[in-house]
């Protein structure tokens, strides 16, 4: 089966599950195989190590769930082409089998795999994938997880962070969590439900086709987190495309791989629509219309390890102010900030 063009013409659901070892991925992934909208889903699991015991635990829960499994080292780094043919294969023993198409696959990643990464290797399938980042969040080890680069980069390039382990938490530690998320990564949907069939359900559930943008405002405050900054550039006028396409090349060979996110919608002269930017560590999506609702023409962008200042002086210069970012009345307000993720 050819992967990049004989492939089921139904854009299929792609969860890629990520969160720093330990953070719950398995175990929340176990309670959403155990409810009936788990249906026609397909599971692949990647282990590094030659012992597949996520796999095991998963299968344990839902036998009669499509699983594979990539062994051969850490998807993000060293699998090749191994993930489009995974899941190639899975979509043709589907139709092999004469059983319905599936609904989606939910990828569960290492605890050490960056998403930008994971996210370039399903270049060939782009067009036939509805992809999204999940992470997990453990409240228990609470801040202290953002200091690992992995972490970091997995928790900045999430569509949805869920907040795991809550029951094992100190008192406060998941508020502490809910106001920290969302300064560290103010575009990402904050998923808390307390029992773990709901947090299993809100936080797989299918990604928008279209969603708001999250309203932002700036801020003075002091960084949540020491080493991670969130910029919310606004534009006072419409920009050229080209200065525009410049200005982000600019930020990425500026930053490399201390970038973790991009997101916003610009406007653009000569466009009916603002432009929807988004990149997931340097891997940027073409730039399209964005026809959903939107605060103004604006983008955020989250780095590792850089003072705003070192944004500000990129060329060429275009109408945007730059100040922290910080989302209004974040703690407990669930925000779709879900897009469809283009890996081209």
């Amino acid at each position: 089966m050819n992967p990049a063009s004989d492939f089921h013409p139904v854009p299929i659901e792609l969860t890629v599950l990520t969160g720093f070892l330990g953070s719950g991925k398995t175990t929340l992934l176990s309670s959403y195989l155990r409810l009936p909208q788990a249906a026609d889903t397909a599971v692949i699991v990647n282990e590094i190590g030659e012992v597949d015991l996520d796999g095991a635990v998963l299968a344990a829960t839902a036998a009669k769930v499509p699983m594979a499994l990539l062994s051969n080292g850490c998807v993000c780094c060293a699998m090749g082409g191994d993930l489009p043919g995974t899941i190639a294969a899975l979509i043709e023993e589907r139709e092999t089998r004469g059983l319905p198409p599936l609904a989606r696959i939910v990828l569960e990643t290492t605890g050490l795999a960056r998403p930008g990464p994971v996210l370039r290797s399903l270049g060939p399938l782009a067009a036939h994938l509805r992809a999204q980042v999940v992470a997990t969040f453990d409240c228990v080890r609470g801040e202290s997880l953002l200091a690992l680069p992995e972490a970091a980069a997995q928790i900045a390039g999430a569509q949805r962070i869920v907040l795991t382990r809550q029951d094992l938490a100190p008192a406060g530690a998941t508020e502490a969590a809910r106001a920290l998320l969302a300064r560290v990564n103010p575009l990402a949907e904050l998923v808390a439900e307390p029992t773990p069939g709901a947090r299993a359900l809100a936080a797989l559930a299918p990604p928008a086709a279209r969603s708001p943008m999250p309203e932002l405002a700036a801020s003075d405050d002091t960084p949540a987190h020491s080493d991670i900054r969130t910029a919310l550039c606004r534009f006072a006028a419409p920009v050229a495309r080209d200065a525009l396409a410049e200005w982000l090349d600019n930020l990425a060979g500026l930053c490399g791989e201390r970038l973790l996110r991009v997101k916003g919608v610009v406007a653009v002269r000569g466009e009916r629509l603002p432009l929807l930017v988004q990149c997931v560590g340097t891997l940027f999506a073409p730039l399209l219309p964005f026809a959903g609702t939107a605060s103004g023409s604006f983008l955020v962008v989250i780095v590792r390890g850089m003072r705003l200042d070192e944004l500000r002086e990129l060329h060429p210069p275009l109408p945007l102010t730059m100040h922290a970012a910080a989302r209004p009345n974040a703690i407990g307000r669930p925000l779709s900030a879900v897009l469809e993720e283009s890996c081209a």
